[in-house]
C-alpha cells in the first residue's frame, strides 16, 4: 500500500501510528494512505521554516519572483501528471483538474509581479527637514489549512502569495486528496525555493489545533466549511495570530424575464453540477423571477440534465465524475432525502446512479428540485453535490432579498439583458461577489476573492493585493538628517571635513 508522507525538510520520522484511507472515487477502493501528523511533526516543520525565513526574508524580491516564474514553468510542464493524479483521488473529471491546477497558477503568475507589489510609500517634507517612508516586511511563518475540493488551486493561493512575501510556508492540505499538494510542495523545491520555505503536513483536527495553537506561526489561511471556519477564526485569533477563514456558500442566480435561457441553461449546466457540485463557487440555487419564466425554465432544465454524461474520471465526454467519497456520497444523498420530506418538488432524482463496471465509484446523477422555499434546511443549508434547487421569486426585489438575507454570502449571479436591472442587483445585494450574466463569478488573480456574512470570517480576502497585505506587515520609518553645516568641520582621521564632501564622485586621472 502507498503511503502518502508528511514532506518536512530534515525530518525522519518516518510517519506517525495513525494514517487515513486515501480513496479512487472511480471505484471505492482504498488506493493508499497517508500519515496523520500532530505536535511532533509540526514542531519539526516549524524548526525547519525558522531555520530557512530569514535568510529568504532577505532575498530581494527580483529573485524570489524567479522561483516563482520557475515554479509555473514546473508546474506547467507537469500539468499531465498532476491532472491525473489529481482525479485520481478527488474524482473530478481530467479538465475540471486542469481548470484547477490553471487557476492557480493565474495566482503564481500575479505572484511573479511581487516586487512591484511590496513597494511601500513615501512622503518627501512631512516635516521640516523630515520624511516618512514605509515597507512591506514578511510576519515570518504562515500556514494554510485547505480542503479537498481544489487540492491544487487553494494551496496555491495561499502559499503563492505568502512565499512571494518572504515567509515560509507550512501547508497542512485535506486528507482525502494529499498527493497533489506535496507534489507541489517538490515542484517548489525544484524552482529553487530554499528548504523549509514550503513544507506539507497532514493530519485531522489534532493537526489543525496544533497549528492555531503554536507561538511560532504567524497567520493562518483556511477554507472549508462555515462552522469549522468560524472555529479557526475563533481560536486562531484567540492565540494572537492573524487569521483569514473562508466558509461555505448557497450561491444564488437570479433569472430575469428578459434573460437567454437557452445561455442560462448551458450555464447552469456547468455551475450548478460541473465538478459534481463540490465548488463553494457553485450555483445550486437558480431563482426565476415570475412563474412564466420558471416554467420555461424548468422545461428546459429537464432534458439540459438528462443529457449530463456523469462518468469516471478519464471520460473526456463525462461532464462530470464521482464525488469524493462514500461518506459525502451518503451526506449529499441524506439532503435530497430531507428536501423531499420538507414538500420540495422533487423533478429529477439523481439517487441510485450506477455506473457500469464502476458499480462501487461514488458517483450521484444530477438532481433537480422546484418550489423550494426560504424556510427549507435544505435551502439554508450546503449541499455540495449535483443537486439544483428551483426558489421561484414573484418579483425583482424578492430576487434580490433572497441572496441577501440569506445566512452565506459567497457569491450571486443575475441573468439578464437589462443594464438598470443588472446595476441595481450589483449595487444592493448583500454578497461579496457578483456575476452579471456571468455564473461563476471567481475575480481574476490581481483581484481579490472573498465572500461576506458566514462565507468569510476576518477582514481579508484571498489573492490580489489583500493577499499581500494579507501575508505583510507594515513598518513606517520617520527621518531627519542634520544639516551637515552643524558637524564638525574637519576629521582628525583625515576624512571629509563636510557631509557634502562625501559624496563626490573622484575623477579617474
Amino acid at each position: 500500500m502507498r503511503i502518502i508522507d508528511h514532506l518536512i525538510a530534515g525530518y525522519s520520522g518516518g510517519g506517525g501510528a495513525r494514517s487515513s484511507d486515501v480513496f479512487d472515487p472511480n471505484t471505492g477502493q482504498v488506493q493508499a494512505r497517508v500519515a496523520l501528523g500532530a505536535q511532533v511533526e509540526l514542531d519539526a516543520a516549524v524548526a525547519a521554516a525558522h531555520r530557512a525565513q530569514p535568510a529568504w526574508a532577505a532575498t530581494n524580491p527580483q529573485r524570489r519572483a524567479r522561483v516563482m516564474f520557475r515554479f509555473k514553468e514546473l508546474v506547467e510542464a507537469n500539468m499531465d501528471a498532476l491532472a491525473h493524479l489529481l482525479s485520481s483521488e478527488h474524482g473530478k473529471v481530467i479538465a475540471d483538474s486542469r481548470g484547477d491546477i490553471q487557476r492557480g497558477l493565474e495566482v503564481i503568475e500575479f505572484c511573479c509581479g511581487i516586487p512591484h507589489l511590496l513597494k511601500g510609500e513615501y512622503t518627501q517634507g512631512a516635516g521640516p527637514g523630515i520624511d516618512v517612508y514605509s515597507m512591506r516586511q514578511p510576519l515570518g511563518i504562515g500556514a494554510g489549512v485547505t480542503p479537498f475540493n481544489f487540492p491544487a488551486m487553494i494551496p496555491m493561493w495561499m502559499f503563492g502569495v505568502a512565499i512571494a512575501c518572504g515567509n515560509a510556508f507550512i501547508l497542512k492540505p485535506s486528507e482525502r486528496d494529499p498527493s497533489v499538494p506535496v507534489r507541489l510542495a517538490e515542484l517548489m523545491r525544484e524552482a529553487g525555493a530554499p528548504e523549509g520555505v514550503l513544507q506539507v503536513v497532514h493530519g485531522d483536527k489534532e493537526m489543525v489545533d496544533a497549528i492555531l495553537d503554536h507561538p511560532a506561526i504567524s497567520a493562518v489561511s483556511f477554507v472549508g466549511s462555515s462552522d469549522i471556519a468560524h472555529y479557526v477564526y475563533r481560536r486562531g485569533v484567540a492565540a494572537g495570530k492573524r487569521v483569514q477563514a473562508m466558509g461555505g456558500a448557497k450561491n444564488h442566480g437570479v433569472v430575469m424575464p428578459d434573460a437567454d435561457l437557452d445561455q442560462v441553461v448551458a450555464d447552469l449546466a456547468g455551475a450548478a453540477f460541473g465538478s459534481a457540485g463540490e465548488r463553494c463557487m457553485a450555483l445550486p440555487v437558480v431563482v426565476p423571477v415570475g412563474d412564466k419564466t420558471a416554467d420555461a425554465l424548468r422545461e428546459k432544465l429537464i432534458p439540459a440534465m438528462a443529457a449530463l454524461r456523469v462518468g469516471v474520471s478519464t471520460d473526456a465526454d463525462a461532464h462530470y465524475g464521482p464525488v469524493v467519497n462514500a461518506a459525502h456520497k451518503a451526506r449529499v444523498e441524506g439532503w435530497i432525502q430531507t428536501g423531499v420530506d420538507e414538500g420540495a418538488e422533487l423533478v429529477v432524482d439523481g439517487r441510485g446512479f450506477t455506473l457500469q463496471g464502476h458499480e462501487q465509484g461514488f458517483f450521484i446523477g444530477p438532481s433537480l428540485f422546484d418550489r423550494v422555499t426560504p424556510d427549507m434546511q435544505s435551502y439554508k443549508e450546503e449541499i455540495f453535490g449535483p443537486v439544483l434547487q428551483i426558489v421561484r421569486a414573484p418579483d425583482f426585489e424578492t430576487a434580490v432579498r433572497l441572496p441577501s438575507e440569506h445566512q452565506y454570502g459567497n457569491g450571486v449571479a443575475i441573468f439578464t439583458r437589462n443594464g438598470h436591472a443588472a446595476r441595481e442587483f450589483a449595487a444592493r445585494v448583500n454578497v461579496g461577489m457578483v456575476g452579471v450574466n456571468v455564473p461563476i463569478p471567481v475575480p481574476v488573480a490581481y483581484h481579490t476573492f472573498g465572500g461576506w456574512k458566514r462565507s468569510a470570517f476576518g477582514d481579508t480576502n484571498q489573492h490580489g493585493t489583500e493577499g499581500v497585505r494579507f501575508w505583510t506587515k507594515v513598518k513606517s520609518v520617520t527621518q531627519r538628517w542634520p544639516d551637515g553645516s552643524a558637524l564638525p568641520r574637519g576629521s582628525e582621521d583625515g576624512g571629509p571635513s563636510r557631509v557634502q564632501d562625501a559624496f563626490v564622485i573622484p575623477t579617474m586621472s
